[in-house]
């Protein structure tokens, strides 16, 4: 069919990242946009790896006549109004911007009246390097929250009686600095106007308006490999969103969890140690699921999200390495 299929890591986009806790999801930092309510609030649980078929937080407008903003969880992978069962071969993880430009297909019917925002810290892509595909996390430099530009869409599927609410996110061809990292991105909608005019459907129409927004970002983007493990649906780690470059063990940690896993060992669950006082009211005493075998190699791979903010691995050192 016409929506762009991402079952798979190698396909653009298949997994983002929100651990931050619901107020500070709900305060949306650094955007002037804000939410009025948060419907289903209690369906999304704040993840590092957040993979297809779970549920994320999007903004849409309460109705198209009003101004009003809402937080809505719905579940990745859009599935259309007019479906009478759930169609697995119907992969709508992404809708390609191409597509919704040029008219006709699935998004013909959504595109008008159902466009929202998908909120993340930022999404992850592989990078193909001979057989290997290394996991490399893009987020705003600036920290902020990142807006992804997506559809949603709701259904009550036969049998059932509670409606299901889904979404997909819009991607367009990469930018100049992202091509060698992968061929598409997320649409990234970086300003107010932008937001604003991509989640106004008072008028119920597509516009060529629109399609310009569907462009590739100029937002200044930090891109950084990170481990392996994030490949796996269901890990969870805050090494996840953290530069492989930075951990001084990094690389003795990956072999030594190689290692266990050739073994047949699992890791031992290693609670985060706190790095630094001043780290005493982040949010970060989380637990690592798979993680280094002693205490002590937990405490050096853990960074916090003060320390990742200051060091920023850029686009250009990830191209030298």
């Amino acid at each position: 069919g016409n929506a762009h299929i991402c079952r798979t890591a190698s396909n653009m986009c298949g997994r983002f990242s929100l651990r931050l806790n619901r107020e500070e999801i709900e305060q949306l930092e650094g955007h002037t946009a804000s939410v009025n309510e948060w419907e289903r609030r209690d369906a999304f649980v704040p993840r590092y790896n957040i993979a297809p078929h779970t549920q994320a937080p999007v903004i849409r407008r309460r109705s198209p006549e009003s101004p009003l903003l809402v937080m809505s969880s719905m579940k990745w992978g859009l599935i259309p109004h007019f479906s009478k069962f759930e169609d697995k071969s119907l992969n709508t993880t992404n809708a390609r911007s191409e597509v919704l430009i040029e008219g006709g297909g699935l998004w013909g019917s959504i595109k008008g009246s159902k466009r929202c925002a998908v909120v993340c810290q930022g999404y992850y892509e592989w990078l193909t390097k001979g057989k290997e595909k290394l996991p490399h996390f893009v987020k705003p430099k600036d920290g902020r929250v990142m807006l992804m530009a997506g559809l949603w869409d709701t259904v009550v599927l036969q049998g059932e009686t509670e409606a299901l609410w889904t979404f997909t996110i819009v991607t367009t061809s990469a930018n100049s600095a992202f091509a060698w990292l992968h061929e598409r991105q997320p649409v990234i909608l970086h300003t107010t106007e932008a937001l604003d005019a991509w989640l106004d459907t008072s008028s119920h129409k597509w516009s060529a308006e629109l399609g310009k927004l569907l462009v590739p970002t100029t937002c200044p983007l930090t891109c950084y490999q990170v481990p392996k493990e994030v490949g796996k649906v269901g890990t969870e780690s805050s090494t996840f969103i953290q530069p492989v470059a930075e951990r001084k063990d990094g690389i003795q940690a990956m072999f030594a969890r190689q290692k266990q896993a050739q073994q047949g060992t699992s890791p031992l669950k290693t609670p985060s140690k706190r790095s630094a006082p001043e780290a005493q009211d982040s949010d970060d005493s989380i637990e690592i699921l798979e993680g280094p075998s002693d205490a002590k190699k937990a405490k050096s791979t853990h960074t916090t999200n003060a320390d990742q903010a200051l060091h920023p691995c850029q686009v250009e050192t990830e191209l030298n390495m």
